[in-house]
């Protein structure tokens, strides 16, 4: 009995010494980093998870490339492509982001002006019915410039340039609108420089053939009849064949039903008049 009583300390100095070193192994294993899985692996997961239509897993992987390994080669690559798969998510914001980090960090990068691009399309199609705020088509029409003034030899400059016209177009309707709102309520003096601003800012737009129109009649209606008349002779010299000439035309003979001459009084007597 003595001896077993004398083993027993000594088995239980065992037992916790084995307890002791299951507990140090643990806390080795917890210690020790876990293995990085390869750069090129995780990129090549998230390009697979991108083609697959999976957005936001691709936009988390390319953003791990970034985290895990940013000074590699692979890490401003995977900030591009990571504001690009949340472009595809319509998460715009977020890839306005991405986008903007990349364009801070790279700006020589061989792939810089696809970047001002893509952020300009996040603008882009985020524009609105012209009865809403205009903030957005205003951001874009800023960006799609950038691309077309720093890159016009990029194969992003020609579209961008299209949509600067599609923008301008749609800023143009915005101050019709307007104007037009006020004209139906005959505040002709705050309808008029709605219709100016048309005129001098939005030139290259189909609006401004109304425009004109629209200040003709806001003009008549305040009893400016010469302002009327150069309004209309700018809309006959410059859009002799539309019908807001017509309009217009129509509109100082009294509404008559008379159609402008091939070479209307305007255009002949525009010298006089402007």
């Amino acid at each position: 009995m003595f001896q077993a009583l004398k083993a027993a300390p000594v088995l239980c100095l065992c037992a916790m010494l084995s307890l002791a070193a299951c507990s140090s192994t643990k806390n080795a294993d917890k210690d020790t980093p876990e293995k990085q899985v390869p750069v090129e692996k995780i990129y090549n997961d998230a390009k697979d998870q991108l083609d697959k239509g999976e957005f936001y897993k691709a936009a988390k992987a390319f953003d791990d490339v970034d985290r895990q390994y940013p000074y590699s080669q692979w890490a401003a690559r995977a900030q591009l492509m990571a504001g690009y798969a949340q472009y595809k998510n319509l998460k715009y914001d977020e890839a306005i982001l991405a986008l903007d980090h990349f364009i801070e960090l790279h700006p020589g990068d061989v792939n810089i002006a696809y970047a001002y691009y893509l952020r300009a399309l996040c603008y882009y199609e985020q524009i609105s019915d012209v009865r809403r705020d205009q903030k957005m088509t205003e951001l874009a029409l800023e960006n799609l410039r950038q691309v077309v003034s720093r890159f016009p030899d990029s194969k992003y400059a020609r579209d961008a340039a299209l949509k600067v016209d599609l923008t301008m177009d749609h800023l143009a309707g915005k101050e019709m609108e307007v104007g037009r709102y006020y004209l139906e309520r005959r505040q002709f003096q705050a309808a008029i420089p709605r219709f100016k601003r048309v005129i001098d800012n939005y030139q290259t737009t189909t609006h401004v053939p109304e425009a004109l129109h629209r200040m003709v009649e806001a003009y008549l209606s305040l009893g400016l009849t010469d302002e009327a008349k150069k309004s209309a002779a700018i809309l006959g010299h410059n859009y002799p064949n539309s019908n807001w000439y017509r309009d217009t035309y129509r509109l100082l003979k009294g509404n008559t039903g008379a159609e402008p001459p091939h070479k209307s009084i305007y255009q002949r007597t525009i010298g006089k008049i402007l």
